[in-house]
């Protein structure tokens, strides 16, 4: 019997050596210790991974005219329908990555939508000399000068015309058909040049073929987008121009096409020459701005709080404020009214006490009339002489009642 205390203590010390020692202090104990440490570095992990997941998606899944993009701005349709044809769809993301593809393909076909306009004109021919044959859609001006194929931009295709006929020869153009013109959401522009199809009014056209048939503009990207790929012939017509060779690289030129580049223009370059002194002068105008209002009339002087200030003093100043403005009523005002309080109170009436009743009590304390001492503490006087007068007479009647 009295073993069994002993072996049960013995046990205890046991586990607490055990919980006391650095092989006892598990991962388990410190998570139950540090609970909310622990929660905040999981939530901080979890945005860590998000982010990190975000930047590590697949690049322009939500880029326009993407064959990764599912949206209805997205082109993922058309390259999943040319790989079924035996086309092999290649996105470059980078420039010198677009030529390594162009140049390791079977007579590729380029696909080139740079609606930033972030190609110069050295890369545009690099591109151009390494394609066998170039689609480009809805160019700028600049690109459209830099590739030199005698295309030119001749406008927009007008509202009226939602659905174009092909009014041309070019093969991929007749088995087309109609296809869609102007669209709400997006615009579509006209060519002249080359082979004009797709004609909206006069010879321009959505579509221009160079003489050569090597280069191919397009001025909508509705005719290749998955909203509207299934409607008319947008779909033969985007076939037929880009699966005619069994490689096709479909390139959206990016911000850091024009990094490698170099050539864009700063703002120096763009601001006219009087810019040049127009930042001294504002410089000069600020100086002369800092001088002439931030001067300081001499040090600050500090001044201990509170300041004690006694009540003499402040009358003595109310008094000269209200003499220097000629103010006799409102010092007439202040004079009756302090009378009447001070009154009120000698006559022990309370703090709700009206005048009217207040004279009447000063009155029969006085036995006098009235009338009489109504007439004087409503008097108005004209002059400061005269308020100097009735503030000597308000004075007597005060010290009258308080002998009293």
């Amino acid at each position: 019997m009295t073993g069994l205390p002993t072996v049960g203590k013995k046990r205890r010390n046991a586990g607490e050596a055990t919980e006391s020692t650095p092989g006892g202090r598990t991962i388990p104990g410190w998570l139950r210790r540090h609970r909310g440490m622990a929660a905040a570095g999981m939530v901080a992990a979890a945005a860590l991974a998000l982010v990190v997941g975000t930047q590590l998606a697949p690049k322009g899944d939500a880029a326009p005219l993407s064959v990764h993009n599912a949206g209805p701005n997205g082109a993922r349709a058309l390259g999943q329908i040319l790989g079924r044809h035996g086309v092999s769809v290649h996105s470059p993301d980078r420039f010198d990555a677009a030529l390594d593809d162009l140049r390791a393909g079977s007579s590729p076909t380029l696909l080139l939508y740079d609606r930033n306009g972030i190609l110069d004109a050295q890369q545009l021919s690099l591109l151009k000399a390494e394609a066998e044959r170039v689609v480009v859609v809805s160019p700028r001006l600049e690109t459209l000068t830099a590739l030199d194929t005698g295309i030119r931009q001749a406008g927009v295709v007008p509202d009226a015309f939602q659905v174009l006929d092909p009014g041309c020869s070019h093969p991929d153009a007749e088995a087309a058909g109609q296809v869609t013109g102007q669209v709400t959401r997006q615009g579509a522009f006209v060519y002249d040049g080359g082979m004009s199809c797709f004609r909206a009014a006069g010879t321009a056209g959505m579509l221009a073929i160079s003489s050569d048939g090597r280069l191919a503009v397009l001025g909508s990207t509705a005719v290749l987008g998955n909203e509207r790929l299934d409607e008319l012939g947008n779909a033969a017509l985007a076939i037929r121009m880009l699966g005619s060779s069994p490689d096709l690289v479909w390139y959206l030129p990016s911000i850091a096409d024009a990094a490698v580049s170099g050539t864009g223009e700063t703002l120096d370059d763009l601001a006219p020459d009087w810019a040049r002194f127009l930042g001294p002068w504002l410089l000069l105008v600020a100086a002369t701005a800092v001088a002439w209002r931030g001067r300081r009339h001499g040090p600050l002087v500090f001044e201990p709080l509170p300041v004690v200030v006694k009540a003499v003093e402040t009358a003595e100043g109310r008094a000269r404020l209200y003499q220097d403005s000629r103010a006799i009523d409102r010092a007439r005002d202040n004079l009756r009214a302090g009378l009447l309080v001070r009154l009120s109170g000698k006559l022990r009436m309370g703090p709700a006490a009206t005048a009217e009743e207040t004279i009447s009590a000063a009155a029969r304390l006085l036995d006098r009339d009235a009338a009489e001492i109504r007439a004087l503490i409503n008097e108005r006087p004209a002059s400061e002489a005269r308020l100097v007068a009735w503030s000597q007479a308000l004075d007597k009647l005060e010290k009258e009642v308080k002998t009293r």
